[in-house]
């Protein structure tokens, strides 16, 4: 387990590219003023020991030398030492919609990059709660088991795309059945299933299965992204929209929040409906609904001492930093041997 102490200081690793555009230029201004000053058989008998590889050597020396002391002004920390803990709260799985319909642009940014704000926000809300998360389209796929590693949660989040899976549609069945999976009835926490969707099921049985859910003691919050009056799906290549889906007649598909199948699943799950078009408010609404919830006690491990690697990091890029200032722009013999870019000719 590691983490990040000062992470404001990854901005020093913008120096690299400027390095790498000036020695470019540079080179660049080289090649054209020495062409005018001479060919290049005569350039060669003026300057033998000339080394276009000893050049990129060294700008790549000196990138390394400052990606080296960005990390070490960032401080990464290794945990050394694990204890278990004693916390309370409720287990909560978020089921997240990935299907094309998802990425219907009637809420902005899109439904999909809408639903993982909304559970960034829920999480970031969270204090001692265990969280998993499912993704699902036509299949639930688990993406995180339970755990309170909270920024592991965020970044499984931040790569969940609609490419993730190779069957489309939507099963929200399939949802709530792989959440059942996820609870350990022995420790008879509170078990609370969110599913993030625009609401299109074509299984037809999420209702029957969320009752199933409800009689196991799992409680089912439902959040609904999109527009009532729907939106078409965009086909986009390099983030450029170059159509939009169409049926088989060739009419352009709209999607829309069906909001009545998602009341209907929180009705029967002892749940409730919110849409997700105010952040702020299904981030309050959340956090009333868990805060009235009873906390359960359980044990975790987690990792309670962290030791600084920055003096690595600082080692390194001196070192990097010496070698650049060390290393000679020209050709040494056994470079010569290697005749490296055919720079002897």
């Amino acid at each position: 387990m590691y983490q990040l102490d000062e992470k404001i200081w990854f901005w020093v690793l913008g120096i690299i590219p400027v390095i790498i555009l000036i020695f470019l230029m540079l080179q660049i201004w080289k090649y054209r003023t020495q062409k005018k000053f001479a060919d290049k058989q005569l350039l060669n008998r003026l300057s033998p020991n000339k080394s276009v590889f000893k050049s990129i050597l060294k700008i790549s020396v000196l990138c390394l030398a400052f990606a080296c002391l960005a990390m070490a002004l960032v401080n990464p920390k290794i945990g050394t030492k694990l204890e278990t803990i004693k916390r309370e709260g409720v287990d909560i799985v978020f089921a997240i919609d990935v299907s094309k319909s998802m990425l219907a642009e009637d809420i902005a940014p899109n439904r999909l990059d809408k639903s993982k704000q909304l559970v960034t926000q829920i999480i970031n809300n969270l204090a001692s709660d265990r969280i998993g998360i499912i993704a699902y389209a036509a299949k639930a796929f688990p993406q995180l088991p339970i755990t309170t590693d909270y920024a592991a949660a965020k970044m499984f989040l931040n790569n969940m795309n609609t490419d993730m899976m190779s069957s489309q549609g939507t099963a929200i069945n399939e949802a709530i059945k792989l959440s059942q999976t996820y609870f350990d009835d022995d420790e008879q926490t509170n078990k609370v299933l969110i599913i993030i969707s625009d609401g299109e099921d074509h299984s037809e049985e999420a209702v029957a299965m969320a009752e199933a859910a409800s009689e196991e003691g799992i409680r089912i919050f439902t959040i609904g992204v999109g527009d009532v009056k729907g939106g078409p799906i965009p086909e986009k290549k390099n983030g450029i929209i170059l159509n939009y889906k169409k049926d088989n007649d060739g009419q352009t598909v709209i999607t829309k929040l069906n909001e009545e199948t998602l009341q209907d699943i929180a009705d029967v799950a002892n749940g409730a409906y919110i849409n997700g078009k105010n952040t702020s408010d299904v981030v309050k609404n959340i956090g009333d609904i868990l805060n009235q919830m009873d906390k359960t006690e359980f044990e975790t491990k987690q990792y309670a001492d962290f030791k600084s690697q920055f003096q690595w990091f600082l080692g390194f890029g001196i070192f990097f930093l010496l070698l650049d200032i060390f290393l000679l722009e020209r050709k040494t013999a056994w470079l010569k041997k290697l005749n490296l870019f055919n720079e002897n000719f």
